[in-house]
C-alpha cells in the first residue's frame, strides 16, 4: 500500500478528509525522511489554510493504521518488515512486544521474522519486530515533530492564517504533542532509554541526537501532557479517533500507574487524581462487553477515550485489528466474520485458568475457541495446542456483516481500544490499594464490581467483597478484563512477575512448565543500526 492511495478515516469514525495524493507527504518524501519531497506538494501548498493543516493532521494520526511505504520512513528499518508490510503495522508490533511475551499469547509460525524467542523470553538485539516498533514509533513521532513546526504561531502568521481557523489549528498541533507523546510513552515503556528528538532537533545536522534517560523521558512526557491539557478539546468534544483532553488525563493516569517501575517514585496518588477527571466526565461503561472489540465498536463513544481505527476498505493490512482477527488458530470463518483463520495466536493455560468458567456463560470476558485446540500447549509452535480467541470478530452486534467489508473478507473494521473507562477503574482500584489518596476503597470496590456486573450480564453473582480486593486480584481482573488490548507485559512488569519466578507460565524461559530468566529482559534492546550510526547511544544493560 502506498502512503498515497488510501483514506485514513472512514466517513463514520473521522471526517479528516481522504488521506491520498493530495495529503502524501509535506515536508518529507515517504522513502527518506530526509529528503525533499518527489513530488511538487509542498508544504507552502499544502498549509495555507486549517483544512490543509487537517490534511496533515490526518497522515498524522494514518500512521497509527497504515503501512506500506510509510513505514520505511527510516532506512533501517529491517527488510522482513518491509517485505510483509502487515508487519510494519505500529499495533501489531507493539502488540506482539507486550502480549506474545506473556501468558496471554503464542504464535505458531516460528519461521516467521522476530517470532522466534519472544514467548520464551530468549530474544537478541537483533530481531526484526523489536527493531520495527522502535523505527514505527520514530516514523511517527517524525511527522508529529513536522507537523508541530509548521503549525507554530510564527508560520501561522507567515501564512496569512489568523482568528478562529488559527485557533483551530492550535487544537490540531496540541493532538500531535498528544500523539508524540503516545509515542514516546511506548518507547519509555519498551527500550527504556531511547534517543530524544522534538520539533527543534536539526534532523541531518552535525549533532546526532541524544539519548535520554528513562526518568528523564518521564519528566519530558508529564510536562507535555501537562502543558497541551487546555489546547485540546473537551472531553467527548472531539471527533471519534481524535485526541481530547480525556485521552491526555487516560495517558496520564497509565504512566503514574508505573512511574515507579520508570523512575523509582511511586506516583498512585496522580494517577487517582487524573482517573478522578476521567470518571467525572461523562464516561460510562458500555453495557455489553463483547460489543468491545467488533465491527461496530465505533458506537461505543460511552467507554472509548481513544482508539485507532481501522477499516475494512480503507485501512487494508495485515496488522492491526485483522492480526487479531485472522491471526487466532483455527477460529472458523463464521464466527470471526472473516475469510478464514492463519492458525497463529493461541493462550497459555495459566492465563486461561483464571477464569473458572472457559466456556464463558459465567463471565462473557472469557472468549475462548476450544474446539479441537488443547487446553495446554505442551508444544510452544504447534497450532493446536493453546485456546485460541474470538475476542476480535469482525461482524456488527446484531451478528451482521462489517460496515465496511471488502468483498474477500480479507480486512477488518473493528477500532482498537487505546485507552477506555474499564481501565481507568482498574487503574484507580490498584492506586487506591498501593496507598494512594484522593480515592477511597468503597470507590475502588464499586468500580471492580461494576466491571464484573457487566462481564456477568448484569448479575451480581460475580461481585466481590472489599477483604476479597487485594493487588493480585487486581492483576488477574486486569488480565480477565483488558486481554488482548496491550497491556499485560507491562502490568507483569509492574508485579514483579514477568522476568522473575514469582509467576510462570507454558514456554517462559523456554522451559515447558514455565522458568525465571534474566532481568535484562524487562527492557527491550535498541536495534544495533541505530547504535552503529549514533555514537551517543549506548544499549541497554545486557544486550
Amino acid at each position: 500500500m502506498n502512503c498515497f492511495n488510501k483514506k485514513y478515516m472512514k466517513p463514520r469514525v473521522l471526517q479528516l478528509l481522504i488521506l491520498a495524493c493530495t495529503t502524501a507527504i509535506f515536508t518529507v518524501s515517504c522513502n527518506k525522511l530526509d529528503l525533499s519531497p518527489t513530488n511538487d506538494l509542498t508544504a507552502d501548498k499544502v498549509y495555507t489554510s486549517a483544512a490543509g493543516y487537517k490534511q496533515a493532521l490526518a497522515k498524522v494520526y494514518g500512521a497509527f493504521a497504515l503501512t506500506g511505504n510509510a513505514s520505511v520512513g527510516q532506512p533501517d528499518i529491517p527488510a522482513e518488515i518491509i517485505k510483509d508490510e502487515g508487519n510494519s503495522d505500529f499495533l501489531r508490533l507493539y502488540w506482539n512486544l507486550q502480549e506474545i511475551t506473556t501468558d496471554e499469547a503464542v504464535w505458531s509460525w516460528q519461521n516467521d521474522a522476530g517470532i522466534q524467542g519472544l514467548h520464551e523470553l530468549s530474544w537478541g538485539s537483533i530481531n526484526s519486530i523489536i527493531n520495527g516498533l522502535y523505527y514505527r514509533s520514530f516514523f511517527q513521532i517524525t511527522l508529529c515533530n513536522d507537523f508541530i513546526n509548521q503549525s507554530s504561531d510564527d508560520n501561522l502568521s507567515k501564512r496569512g492564517i489568523s482568528g478562529a481557523d488559527a485557533d483551530e489549528v492550535r487544537k490540531f498541533r496540541a493532538e500531535a504533542r498528544f500523539i508524540r507523546a503516545y509515542q514516546y510513552a511506548v518507547l519509555m515503556d519498551i527500550y527504556g532509554n531511547p534517543p530524544m528528538v522534538t520539533e527543534t532537533t536539526e534532523i541531518g545536522g552535525k549533532d546526532l541526537p541524544k539519548q535520554i534517560a528513562r526518568k528523564d523521558l518521564f519528566v519530558y512526557i508529564e510536562s507535555e501532557l501537562k502543558a497541551i491539557e487546555n489546547d485540546l478539546a473537551a472531553p467527548k468534544a472531539n471527533e471519534y479517533g481524535r485526541a481530547d483532553r480525556a485521552a491526555d488525563w487516560a495517558l496520564l493516569s497509565r504512566i503514574y500507574l508505573n512511574a515507579e517501575v520508570y523512575t523509582g517514585t511511586a506516583r498512585f496518588t496522580d494517577a487517582i487524581t487524573y482517573c478522578n477527571k476521567i470518571t467525572g466526565a461523562g464516561f460510562s461503561l458500555h453495557g455489553n462487553y463483547r460489543e468491545l472489540t467488533i465491527a461496530d465498536n465505533n458506537l461505543n463513544k460511552d467507554e472509548f477515550i481513544l482508539t485507532i481505527n481501522y477499516d475494512g476498505t480503507s485501512t487494508q493490512n495485515y496488522g492491526g485489528t485483522t492480526y487479531l482477527m485472522h491471526g487466532p488458530a483455527h477460529v472458523p470463518a463464521d464466527v470471526s466474520g472473516s475469510s478464514g483463520d492463519w492458525g497463529g495466536l493461541r493462550i497459555t493455560q495459566q492465563f486461561v485458568n483464571l477464569f473458572a468458567d472457559k466456556t464463558g456463560a459465567t463471565d462473557t470476558r472469557a472468549q475462548f475457541y476450544m474446539s479441537g485446540q488443547n487446553m495446554d500447549v505442551n508444544d510452544l509452535y504447534t497450532s493446536n495446542d493453546g485456546y485460541s480467541s474470538t475476542k476480535f470478530r469482525n461482524k456488527t452486534r446484531s451478528g451482521g456483516p462489517a460496515p465496511h467489508q471488502d468483498v474477500a473478507k480479507d480486512f477488518s473494521d473493528i477500532d482498537f481500544p487505546l485507552f477506555r473507562l474499564g481501565e481507568t477503574y482498574l487503574i484507580y482500584a490498584e492506586s487506591v490499594l498501593r496507598g494512594g489518596t484522593g480515592g477511597s476503597l468503597a470507590t475502588a470496590l464499586d468500580y471492580v464490581n461494576k466491571l464484573r456486573t457487566r462481564a456477568y450480564n448484569g448479575s451480581l453473582t460475580g461481585n466481590i467483597t472489599s477483604s476479597a480486593l487485594t493487588t493480585d486480584f487486581i492483576l488477574d481482573e486486569r488480565g480477565r478484563e483488558l486481554w488482548y488490548e496491550a497491556t499485560r507485559r507491562t502490568d507483569l512488569i509492574r508485579f514483579g512477575k514477568f522476568t522473575t519466578g514469582a509467576y510462570l507460565w507454558a514456554w517462559k524461559g523456554g522451559v515447558k512448565g514455565g522458568t525465571s530468566v534474566n532481568s535484562k529482559y524487562n527492557l527491550f534492546p535498541l536495534p544495533p543500526t541505530d547504535l552503529s550510526a549514533n555514537p551517543n547511544l549506548r544499549q541497554n544493560t545486557g544486550y
